[in-house]
């Protein structure tokens, strides 16, 4: 499968926020879309998610693609996670294959042991942001969107983080938006501006 992003554009309260964004996101694919704050990226991500519609340009799924949206592991910039839950209960409940038990592994692979079992709001949050990670990684999908998905972690959880997600991608396509200088050590660039 691919998705091709041609054109897109996005204006807010009458002003060009992104211009002609244009990109091709094909099986196995890893892209960092890099910009300053305020250039786009969220709104790129939501656009191709369908969340929200582009003012120009479109958005094309390619291939022999049979439904009319994609299933997509999304990491967005606010948590997104269920208060009052644990985080094992918090990635389990978005895949119906996934016992709590089976969450509990997984997130032992970023994780310190016994974080699993405390609940998502008593977590710092950089491990909030690693539960999001796991959530978006676990959930069957045709492309993976993360909206910068390593805020407020230090260099070591980033690069724990960083390869967790490349032990889990297999074939599935990843992008992420990031800052400059915070680009994917791997894959390919684009830059927002």
């Amino acid at each position: 499968m691919t998705i091709e992003v041609l054109n897109v554009s996005k204006n807010y309260e009458g002003k060009p926020y992104l211009k002609s964004a244009s990109l091709v996101i094909s099986s196995g694919s890893v892209i960092s879309v890099v910009g300053p704050k305020k250039s786009g990226k969220t709104a790129l991500l939501r656009i191709i998610i369908g969340l929200e519609e582009a003012d120009g340009g479109q958005v094309t799924l390619l291939g022999d693609y049979k439904y009319d949206r994609l299933n997509v592991g999304a990491v967005f910039q606010d948590d997104r996670l269920c208060p009052g839950f644990t985080a094992a209960q918090n990635v389990a409940m978005v895949n119906k294959r996934f016992s709590v038990r089976a969450a509990k592994e997984e997130l032992e692979k970023l994780l310190p042991a016994g974080t699993a079992d405390l609940l998502v709001e008593d977590l710092t949050p950089a491990q909030r942001r690693m539960v999001c990670i796991i959530r978006a990684c676990i959930i069957p999908s045709d492309v993976r969107l993360m909206d910068e998905p390593f805020a407020g972690m230090t260099k070591e959880e980033r690069e724990k983080s960083i390869a967790y997600i490349r032990s889990v991608m297999a074939n599935t396509p990843l992008v992420i938006t990031c800052l400059p200088g915070e680009e994917l050590p791997f894959g390919r660039t684009f830059h927002l501006t």
